[in-house]
């Protein structure tokens, strides 16, 4: 039989470690979960609604667009709106094209901000592009925030590409396209890095990312980048899509990096549903962390996916309306109840495997399948503890879940 031990994920790579705002990127810590509001910023009401949204949903980190007087005045406010929530989230903010101007005309912006997100490939044009990326270089060094370079394939820098598609033309055994699309964006980051540092923003205040659309091109890029630098990563899959597409596709895309230990603070970049809930991109990214083993957020309901045992559909609505509750209690349990995201449920559909899945779980339910005798016998902690009968099973089993957080959980909480 193999070792389990063979497919533990490699260790997190030596990056140098970025404060922002108090949130540690990099440098060994744990992976961050962060997202991106869709409001107008300039809206302070529908923009502070939406953080707050998200931070509570688990996002470490938000950013929000910053891309013009209005928005870039709105910041110093949405940030205090959010302090008098009790929400201490770091911001970041997204400039393109005038970040330069916006930083030296709001400085206040610039002071609420915890972190700088600027984009090499359209950060300025021509003979202009240097002189405004170290505009917000400067502005950083100024208050001392961290700033994420982020190359995009979709704004590229079109000269570097241009000179390095030149460059392969010319050589015997030219490379492909793709792969030369790939060194020119590492190189964009690797270059802009550099000038960063050269202007005096140090490492440990620069945070690199290659943002592609495709899977392949996600895993080649990152690969290259951790090979020639130790600067934090930023993971995200651009443009991933909606709906099973963008979360397969990112969950391909940034678990075969993460498991060979680069990126340190990912994004799940989920177009809404129509009207949908933006805190499904937290959602996705907690889970893709949680299912890896590299951070335990909520805690794990397994319930089995039902077969012509389970034509009644009780076990599901029952997983799901746990499931739900969990997710929902989590805000308030994370400092009521320390430890509780460790918690392993089980709601299980009938008797093949129902009693040993609970038994593995530290509370689980396995309810009766089609042909079965109305009983459902609850194991707590490995023992058979009940045999819930009647009408009001799920309401039963619910409260035995609450009443064994509180017990067990609750202690733990009393005592330290």
């Amino acid at each position: 039989m193999t070792s389990t031990s063979e497919y533990d994920p490699k260790p997190r790579r030596a990056t140098v470690a970025v404060d922002v705002g108090g949130v540690i990127v990099g440098g060994g810590a744990p992976v961050v979960v962060q997202s991106m509001t869709n409001t107008d910023t300039a809206d302070i009401d529908a923009t502070v609604a939406q953080v707050a949204a998200l931070h509570r949903a688990g996002s470490e980190i938000v950013r929000i667009t910053v891309d013009r007087d209005e928005s870039a005045a709105a910041v110093p406010r949405i940030r205090d709106r959010l302090q008098r929530l009790g929400l201490d989230v770091p911001l970041v903010g997204d400039f393109h094209y005038i970040g330069h101007k916006l930083l030296a005309d709001h400085p206040d912006c610039a002071q609420a901000l915890a972190k700088y997100r600027i984009n090499p490939g359209n950060v300025g044009f021509k003979d202009k592009k240097d002189k405004q990326f170290a505009d917000i270089i400067e502005m950083a060094i100024r208050y001392d925030k961290p700033v994420r370079i982020g190359v995009n394939w979709g704004s590229l820098d079109q000269d570097l590409l241009t000179a390095l598609m030149d460059r392969n033309a010319a050589e015997g055994s030219p490379l492909s396209a793709r792969q030369v699309m790939h060194e020119a964006i590492v190189q964009s980051a690797l270059i802009s890095a550099n000038l960063a540092e050269d202007i005096g923003l140090p490492r440990n205040r620069i945070i690199l990312s290659a943002k592609v659309s495709q899977v392949q091109d996600l895993i080649a890029v990152y690969s290259m980048l951790a090979e020639r630098s130790n600067h934090a990563l930023h993971l995200g899959l651009t443009e991933a899509g909606m709906g099973s597409k963008g979360i397969v596709a990112s969950s391909a895309a940034m678990g075969y990096v993460l498991q060979h230990g680069i990126g340190d603070t990912i994004r799940v970049s989920l177009t809404p549903e129509p009207n949908g809930d933006r805190t499904r991109e937290v959602q996705v990214a907690q889970e893709l962390l949680q299912v890896m083993g590299f951070r335990q957020f909520v805690p794990v309901v397994a319930a089995c996916p039902g077969c012509g045992r389970t034509t009644s559909t009780v076990f599901q609505e029952l997983a799901s309306r746990i499931q739900d509750d969990l997710r929902k209690n989590m805000p308030v349990w994370r400092d009521k109840y320390p430890g509780v995201e460790a918690l392993n449920v089980a709601v299980m559909g009938c008797i093949v495997n129902g009693p040993g899945e609970s038994k593995h779980a530290d509370i689980g339910i396995s309810l009766p399948g089609t042909g079965e005798s109305p009983a459902a016998p609850v194991f707590i902690d490995g023992q058979k503890a009940a045999t819930l009968r009647g009408p009001n099973i799920a309401a039963d089993f619910e409260a035995m879940v609450a009443d064994y957080i509180e017990k067990r959980f609750g202690r733990r909480s009393a005592a330290e």
